[in-house]
């Protein structure tokens, strides 16, 4: 029998603001010493009362926009309740009923061409603390406690790992671009879960789903997903049924584990936060939100095609982030360039370099009218492209103009003839086995001839004119 799988994401989004959700406390807590950044609202001790952060929920009504939804000027928060150690109140302040956001949709690179996947909802709630474990021992850590934490919930229109993987990546790419979040995984700035179930190829009715959590980076979610789809395939099988359970994601086993009965609504007891009013947003506010809304990925990738004639390979790559679209636009801004010259140099030498640095482009001493600069040296011949990534590699670790470079290290391309006849006269007297193969109707031992003259001339040369000389000098 073949089966389907239905998949539906929650994302947590941990917000950049500068205070947390309903205090003053810092919202750092990447790797602050525990607990030093809390304060009675966020550890909720007596008499505190909770104020909500305006800046959380412009970034979340921008990231609505972003996604297609339907702005809500009435919303209300409300208590989660559920007690847990990291948890100080016994109940999380969240949105239930009346979220910020609704109805909104995501298109992606589907397994068949463009695919649409629905956005249910975009609330905002606060983060919990954190557990660290030590030997029998569990301490809490409450600095990430009362963190703007946005949820994004989608319908259930995922229908593999691959497509749940495309659509947290277009998650990450959209939140990055509005400056909501560093949509750092590894960080836990974006968590996700995912509720997934199978059903028989053709069914109406969907299957039982088993929520999987500790999902904290992009090859968990594909691995956890894949296993988990095998696994209720499995029993479904063997005659059993698939139990709606929470199940959490062994990374270093690749298998899930059952950790508790699955939660409804009903447990959770919701009611509104007596100690908040509800938020009224006004349609000028909402157009103020929606006016700092930066071009979006989707549609700078149109204009980029548009604009400047690149493959879609190349446009993936150049408007990943914010900043790398940036850069390239400035360098072309430069004028006088190919913009394809320029994505080759981006996505070759400059994106190699910034892996290997884990850097980011911003900081780089590289500068968009230092890279067009070389490109122009290797157009009108002053340099080979070796030449020019010696170069490049001098400009990454110490800046400086590309042309000041060259000279200082005598790396002007040889392209006068005069001055090669010799070298080359030298490298096919040295090398008669080549030459009679050559001869023979064999051109390969040419590419070995060249590189001969770049050696013997320390790569100066200019590649093409060594290989006229050659066939010249051969008499091919």
């Amino acid at each position: 029998m073949r089966y389907e799988t239905v998949i539906g994401m929650e994302v947590h989004v941990e917000l950049q603001t500068a205070s947390k959700m309903f205090c003053r406390c810092s919202a750092d807590h990447f790797q602050v010493p525990a607990n030093q950044h809390v304060c009675p609202v966020c550890t909720s001790q007596p008499g505190s009362l909770p104020v909500i952060n305006g800046r959380a929920i412009e970034l979340t009504v921008m990231t609505g926009m972003a996604l297609h939804c339907e702005i809500q000027p009435h919303s209300v928060f409300a208590r989660k309740n559920y007690v847990y150690p990291d948890l100080p109140k016994g109940y999380q302040i969240s949105q239930y009923e009346l979220p910020l956001c609704l109805n909104g949709r995501v298109e992606i690179d589907g397994e068949n061409g463009p695919k649409e996947i629905g956005v249910d909802r975009v609330h905002l709630e606060e983060d919990t603390g954190k557990l660290v474990h030590q030997g029998r021992s569990s301490l809490v850590d409450y600095n990430r406690a009362g963190v703007p934490l946005m949820e994004i919930v989608t319908d259930s229109s995922i229908r593999s790992a691959e497509e749940a993987y495309q659509y947290l990546l277009k998650i990450r790419q959209v939140v990055r671009y509005l400056g909501a979040s560093t949509g750092d995984m590894e960080k836990g700035a974006m968590r996700c879960e995912a509720n997934i179930s199978v059903r028989p190829e053709g069914a109406t009715e969907y299957g039982t789903k088993v929520e999987v959590k500790n999902l904290n980076s992009f090859r968990a979610v594909r691995n956890a997903i894949a296993y988990e789809v095998e696994r209720q395939i499995g029993v479904i099988e063997d005659g059993g049924r698939v139990r709606q359970v929470t199940a959490g994601w062994d990374e270093a086993a690749g298998v899930t584990r059952e950790q508790r009965s699955k939660e409804s609504s009903e447990d959770y007891r919701y009611f509104p936060e007596p100690d908040l009013l509800d938020v009224d947003l006004t349609e000028e506010w909402i157009e103020e939100a929606g006016g700092q809304l930066p071009e979006l990925p989707d549609v700078k990738a149109q204009r980029f095609v548009a604009q400047y004639g690149l493959g879609e390979q190349d446009i993936g790559l150049l408007i990943e982030d914010l900043a790398v679209a940036a850069y390239f636009e400035e360098a072309i801004a430069q004028g006088d360039v190919d913009p394809k010259q320029v994505a080759n140099w981006m996505t070759g030498e400059l994106f190699r370099r910034l892996n290997q640095d884990n850097v980011d482009i911003g900081t780089i001493a590289v500068k968009p009218r230092d890279l067009v600069e070389l490109i122009r040296l290797v157009q009108n011949g002053t340099v080979n492209q070796n030449a020019a990534r010696e170069v490049f590699g001098a400009m990454w670790e110490e800046g400086g103009s590309p042309q000041a470079i060259v000279e200082a290290k005598g790396l002007t391309q040889i392209s006068d003839s005069s001055e090669l006849d010799g070298v080359v006269a030298g490298i096919i007297e040295a090398n008669p086995d080549a030459i009679e193969k050559i001869k023979g109707g064999n051109q390969k031992p040419i590419q070995f001839l060249m590189g001969q003259v770049m050696k013997e001339t320390r790569g100066k040369a200019n590649p093409q004119l060594v290989v006229e000389l050659l066939k010249q000098q051969i008499g091919v």
